[in-house]
């Protein structure tokens, strides 16, 4: 991803068979002479040469191109550009969000469904339908769209793969190469496995964090998720501490389970880097399920965000615990993804056939990644009104922070782009 610039107060020298950088930076001058590396970054930007179209022109490896690029970042000579991917509205949201980590993201994440294929069937799945799945050549095709969007955008590239089971996509290991080599971040959402597995996968590059789920305490996590799912998790998390891989256990909480996740979240103390939750989404086989009383719900919520002081792993995932750290007059979480719901914003999913949704938790389809670019997807008047997310938020002081979630709105029969998320205790003003 090329979300550098040149530092404006590059001057290049000519000092007899050498080229000398002379820049400032904080105030500070610096002159470095250049290597060939140097110079190739130098001209890449001077005269807006795409890396990928290089590196397959003359056979090169766009990994050493995009090092030199970081290399480069870290001597000063390049500055980072800002990021394009910025909350614009509504007017008020800067006065209140002064800090731009709430406005402006860094990281764009790209969450990839490779496939539907699963060695589980949760009785809490949105998809178990039998998609068809694309060849590596699309795949590493689409690679290449997500790199270009990521260097439009001026944001680094985050990639979570998933699917189903990821590793059942039978060209997985190739494209967690190839995503390796241009430089993304890459991430598991998935199911535990072998050992074996585990370590082909760090032996091409350690991933920033390995997701797994679990749905409450053993009895209840192996009827949604099957026998002997619970201690197959457990010990896999051991198996990714010994690997030295952060990991992560996400909770969706209903009626059934709700009353475990406090308990749950307890008993990984010391076994996890972060345990997270989210709402039941009443899509798929998550039908046959209900959701949590509204009432219960806020209670187990504001039990969580106190027991969250003491245990740091425990993170703040529903976009309404900022409803509760308002009123506490507590400084406020990023919510869902950072920036409350982050939906087609700084976060776009897409499936095995190669739809693109604005969240995998609900019907959100935006286009197809075969048919149109990514840019053209994410700038689309549909994932607009996604990004500004429901009309009836706007006003609230937590709008930059919230908007519910999409797709419980969506999943309790109201519209994401109008409709306020059922469990919203209400707008708030300004203290």
């Amino acid at each position: 991803m090329l979300y550098f610039q040149l530092n404006p107060s590059l001057e290049i020298k000519r000092e007899g068979k050498d080229f000398v950088l002379f820049f400032t930076q904080n105030s500070k001058q610096f002159s470095l002479k250049a290597d060939p590396w140097d110079l190739l970054v130098i001209k890449i930007l001077a005269e807006e040469i795409d890396p990928l179209e290089l590196a397959r022109r003359e056979n090169f490896s766009l990994t050493l191109i995009l090092q030199a690029f970081y290399s480069g970042l870290e001597k000063g000579y390049l500055i980072r550009e800002e990021s394009k991917i910025v909350r614009r509205e509504p007017p008020f949201q800067k006065a209140f969000f002064p800090d731009k980590s709430f406005r402006v993201a860094e990281v764009f994440t790209f969450q990839w469904h490779l496939t539907n294929r699963c060695d589980l069937h949760c009785k809490h799945c949105y998809d178990r339908s039998r998609v068809s799945e694309l060849s590596l050549e699309e795949n590493l095709k689409i690679l290449e769209e997500l790199f270009s969007f990521c260097s439009e955008m001026k944001v680094h590239g985050q990639i979570s793969f998933s699917g189903g089971n990821p590793f059942m996509y039978p060209h997985f290991f190739e494209l967690y190469k190839a995503a390796s080599e241009m430089s993304f971040s890459l991430a598991i959402l998935g199911n535990p496995v072998s050992e074996s597995l585990l370590e082909r996968l760090c032996k091409i590059e350690t991933p920033v964090y390995y997701q797994v789920s679990l749905e409450g305490l053993e009895s209840t996590n192996d009827d949604i998720r099957g026998k002997g799912h619970f201690q197959r998790t457990l010990k896999f998390l051991k198996i990714l501490k010994d690997f030295e891989v952060p990991s992560g256990v996400m909770m969706t909480v209903h009626e059934k389970n709700l009353d475990e996740l406090i308990p749950l979240a307890k008993s990984l103390e010391g076994m996890v880097d972060v345990f997270s939750f989210n709402r039941l989404s009443l899509f798929g086989e998550g039908k046959k399920l209900s959701p949590s009383e509204k009432e219960r719900f806020f209670q187990v919520l504001e039990e969580y965000l106190n027991l969250s002081e003491e245990l740091p792993y425990l993170s703040l995932k529903d976009n309404f615990f900022n409803y509760l750290l308002f009123q506490k007059e507590k400084p406020l979480c990023g919510g869902c993804t950072g920036f409350g719901c982050g939906a087609a914003f700084n976060f776009l999913c897409l499936l095995p056939n190669g739809e693109v949704h604005a969240c995998r938790k609900f019907p959100s389809p935006l286009g197809s990644i075969l048919e149109q670019s990514l840019s053209e997807i994410y700038h689309s008047e549909r994932a607009k009104l996604y990004r500004i997310g429901p009309k009836s938020c706007q006003g609230c002081v937590l709008y930059g922070v919230c908007r519910g979630c999409l797709a419980v709105i969506s999943s309790f029969g109201l519209d994401p782009t109008k409709d306020i998320d059922p469990y919203c205790p209400g707008k708030l003003k300004a203290l």
